[in-house]
């Protein structure tokens, strides 16, 4: 693989846009580290699933644009981006990232607001007299 490949990953209102090349194993968003943009574990191991799925976590150099929600959001949009990008560097990858689920996209998003209601399901107070 001489170039980069890239791939688009979203969740809810988070798209992340992500780089990949054959590299030592740095994984940046946004120009910053992962482990500084995302200080939680749990979302670090999100990021890190896909590479560790194909054991490929220091083959492969990733950076990540992400924009819009929240860190939950980019993190599982990244996850999705990553498992699309590795297959564009191999085709050959698709059972093994299929079974571990990382090629799913996650359809929830925010329910509309009704009318009559304060939010999608919240009614205003209701007072008898």
């Amino acid at each position: 693989m001489e170039k980069q490949k890239n791939a688009v990953g979203r969740r809810k209102e988070a798209v992340t846009r992500i780089f990949i090349s054959k590299g030592e194993g740095k994984i940046t968003v946004n120009d910053k580290d992962y482990k500084e943009y995302f200080p939680l574990v749990y979302l670090q191991n999100q990021v890190e699933a896909p590479l560790k799925t194909i054991e490929s976590l220091d083959k492969f150099d990733v950076k990540i644009n992400a924009t819009g929600g929240g860190l939950k959001g980019q993190a599982e949009a990244a996850k999705l981006g990553i498992a699309r990008a590795l297959l564009e560097v191999n085709a050959e990858l698709r059972p093994a990232l299929k079974a571990a689920g990382h090629l799913k996209r996650d359809p929830r998003g925010v329910e509309r607001k009704k009318f009559g209601h304060k939010k999608a399901r919240r009614s205003y107070q209701f007072s008898k007299r």
